[in-house]
């Protein structure tokens, strides 16, 4: 959705995660971080699928995180509130979460369930970036932007060096983002990327709210203003935003369903903008997790005004 309009040729691959034992190599993941944690449409994440909630649902928890640059930043007095008291009002399942942000702010206010889960193919932006750091615009990060391809994403992964010095790589960016939390998953076998990197919403918001403020990040944003239809959900179905960019996760949960993610941008007509980060474990098919992240997009568009939004 931004000005000039990429060609979304995506031939939109319906693919089988090719990490084979994603939920084995997963649970290990969540074991060591002590974290609790469709299939009719393509994995796109960890090396893999893309396959890549409301605890209480009047919760809500403002936390604040360094920034990564300076800016201005505000919302309307009350806003948290009143966000707060809607958001307890929809008719949401209990798994649903929500981080918003100022864009190069430092508040995050966080909705329903905040419970840790993995990236999936969210963890393609910064993998991404990593990649155009070291070696330029090349057109495998176009496809594993829009198209959220799993191919893609591997060679992203191979171009940065071994698996140890792609990490390190990938972490210095969502470094770089504010997110001072996140530790990229170590991985082993030559077909993993990152996706089973456990990501919080909380943290995944602030990474979000920083990035077009990273001076070589305006490529990497101007994609995800340009998915595939297999991503144009969650803040996509927005109507009163001038612009959204987004980047969608989604894979296999460790009981049944599937895990239903999204990272985005939300530009108002003012120039400003509001970092978005939300998920939902839901039942199968995976469509029903789409379909639930459509209702906080709508939620979003009516409460717009609500937003905290900022400016780098």
């Amino acid at each position: 959705m931004v000005a000039i309009k990429l060609s979304s040729t995506s031939t939109k691959r319906t693919k089988v995660n090719i990490l084979r034992s994603a939920s084995a190599r997963r649970a290990a993941v969540l074991a060591v971080v002590s974290v609790t944690a469709v299939a009719s449409l393509s994995a796109c994440s960890n090396g893999g699928s893309d396959q890549d909630g409301v605890l209480a649902a009047d919760r809500v928890t403002v936390s604040t995180s360094p920034s990564a640059v300076s800016s201005s930043s505000s919302a309307p007095s009350g806003a948290e509130a009143a966000l707060a008291a809607s958001f307890a009002r929809q008719d949401l399942p209990a798994d649903v979460g929500v981080a918003l942000a100022p864009v190069g702010g430092d508040e995050v206010y966080t909705f329903g369930d905040q419970s840790e889960r993995v990236a999936w193919s969210t963890i393609k932006v910064p993998l991404a970036l990593a990649a155009q750091r070291k070696n330029g615009r090349t057109p495998e990060i176009r496809t594993a932007i829009i198209d959220s391809d799993n191919d893609a994403a591997l060679a992203l992964r191979r171009s940065l060096g071994t698996q140890s010095e792609g990490r390190k790589l990938v972490e210095a960016v969502i470094r770089d983002g504010g997110d001072t939390d996140t530790e990229v998953v170590e991985i082993k076998a030559d077909d993993e990327t990152f996706g089973l990197t456990v990501w919080p919403l909380r943290g995944a918001a602030t990474f979000a709210a920083n990035l077009p403020c990273l001076p070589d990040s305006k490529y990497i944003v101007g994609l995800m203003g340009n998915v595939a239809s297999v991503q144009s959900w969650g803040i996509e179905v927005m109507k009163s935003p001038a612009d959204t960019a987004v980047k969608g996760g989604w894979g296999p949960g460790d009981k049944g369903g599937y895990e239903v993610r999204q990272l985005g941008l939300i530009t108002h007509k003012d120039g400003s903008q509001t970092a978005v980060a939300m998920s939902t474990y839901s039942g199968e098919p995976m469509d029903d997790g789409v379909a639930v992240l459509n209702k906080v997009g709508t939620w979003l568009n009516a409460n717009l005004r609500r937003l905290p939004k900022g400016r780098c």
